[in-house]
């Protein structure tokens, strides 16, 4: 019954689709090596990856760099597949990567998180508020004269270098508010990590526009959605999904219980979301509206992805 209930709710989600906020153009991309002690038991194994900041004048995107990778590797799997003819397809993944993605749109005072199952969700946030406390220490990041400021967030002590030099005031994750670029940030404990890895300028007259919505893809795009790729490539665009499903954060909680528990539950409803925001449009184990048929999918994903255990969250509760 629990799970019939959630079905429903997804379901009526499937027929709210966001509308966007204004699009952005990045001025500029900031890597970093983002480092997570997820697992206190194991002090000597953090959870690594690379990760993107985009920046433009009216909004920021933070997500991995390493799912842009693991997007071409999935999909050139995928096409060697389709060009052998067969209709079991087993994608396979051998870079971990998260499919959560950060906007915040500084002029319309809005913070969103996308995440991917299947289809694309946004959950709307309150924009991170930090009382920064600016010192006078001074460090240079590859040249980039920065300024030292602590603040207490989601139950942790952060300490941040930010360049005035570069007036935006965005950083990695949710840190942000500072009169300048966040170029590197750590908490006190070192658990969470955001290095700095480099700068780069956004090169206007080679940007590509993303794909706005999931129509007219091909069944190849179509079928590697569900394990998180979606069409946008290497689009320097800073804009959300057409197709975003607004949820809350305790409803994506529950699709991901009914993924766990009752994967052909799942597997129904987000077919029935995807038919709703792509206007009638959708994949299905069996067939496809283009390009070979599909019998089944088997998403291989690295095993360390799969059994990394989490007793170190990033955010953490507030002592009373």
């Amino acid at each position: 019954m629990k799970t019939r209930n959630y079905l429903i709710i997804f379901l009526q989600l499937a027929c709210v689709v966001v509308k966007a906020q204004k699009p952005d153009t990045a001025q500029a991309i900031v890597h970093y090596k983002f480092s997570h002690l997820q697992d206190t038991t194991h002090r000597d194994q953090p959870y690594t990856e690379n990760m993107m900041l985009l920046i433009g004048r009216n909004a920021s995107l933070y997500k991995s760099y390493d799912k842009i990778l693991r997007d071409e590797q999935m999909r050139k799997s995928m096409a060697e597949q389709i060009n052998s003819g067969t209709t079991n397809f087993n994608i396979k993944s051998t870079i971990r990567a998260s499919n959560t993605e950060y906007f915040q749109f500084f002029t319309e005072k809005k913070f969103l998180v996308k995440e991917n199952l299947f289809n694309n969700y946004l959950i709307e946030e309150p924009v991170p508020e930090m009382q920064w406390k600016i010192t006078a220490d001074t460090a240079s990041f590859n040249g980039l004269q920065c300024q030292k400021a602590t603040t207490h967030f989601k139950g942790r002590d952060y300490i941040a270098w930010f360049c005035a030099d570069l007036p935006y005031r965005a950083g990695p994750w949710k840190l942000s508010g500072l009169p300048g670029l966040i170029i590197e940030a750590y908490d006190t404990k070192k658990e969470v990590v955001f290095k700095f890895d480099g700068l780069e300028k956004v090169d206007a007259s080679a940007m590509t526009t993303p794909a706005e919505t999931n129509a007219g893809l091909s069944t190849s795009d179509r079928t590697l959605m569900i394990s998180g790729m979606d069409n946008k490539k290497n689009s320097k665009i800073i804009t959300l999904p057409t197709n975003g499903i607004r949820t809350t954060r305790k409803e994506f909680a529950g699709l991901q219980e009914i993924m766990r528990k009752d994967p052909q539950a799942f597997i129904q409803s987000q077919v029935a979301a995807m038919r709703s925001s792509t206007g009638g449009t959708s994949i299905s184990a069996a067939s496809a509206s283009s390009g070979p048929n599909i019998k089944s999918i088997n998403v291989v994903t690295s095993p360390s992805r799969q059994t990394t255990v989490v007793n170190n969250p990033i955010e953490l509760p507030e002592k009373k």
